[in-house]
């Protein structure tokens, strides 16, 4: 029993130490997060992950998946994009985008979408 605690109380102070501490998330962030989804799944855009070009409502349902999977480990849509939509967990390539012949990092373009949303959200209604 004391070892199982102990075990515990070192993974606790590893995901500390890690700047991946356990999270809770905002409805707000989170709704931020649901929005990159469907910004991702509309974008047209081919999403490159691994070497293999995945089509715009694939891409959306992976980063999905990884947010229900890692959705712990960020308290921001910030962290969303640079801990889980950047880069393979796997391999650690970093994923990036192809709209329209141009090529950009993933985590960039979510990171210009997401402040474009907030701005257009932070706009009075007319």
């Amino acid at each position: 029993m004391r070892r199982l605690h102990r075990s515990f109380v070192g993974a606790v102070l590893l995901c500390l130490l890690s700047g991946y501490a356990i999270a809770d998330i905002s409805a707000e962030q989170d709704a931020d997060i649901q929005y990159l989804f469907e910004f991702v799944a509309a974008s047209g855009c081919t999403f490159i992950r691994n070497g293999s070009d995945n089509h715009p409502e694939a891409a959306a349902d992976h980063l999905r998946l990884k947010y229900r999977r890692g959705k712990r480990y960020v308290s921001s849509a910030e962290q969303f994009i640079d801990r889980l939509a950047s880069e393979s967990s796997w391999t650690g390539k970093k994923y990036t985008i192809n709209c329209e012949g141009k090529v950009s990092e993933s985590g960039v373009w979510l990171h210009q979408a997401l402040a474009e949303h907030r701005k257009l959200q932070s706009q009075p209604a007319h």
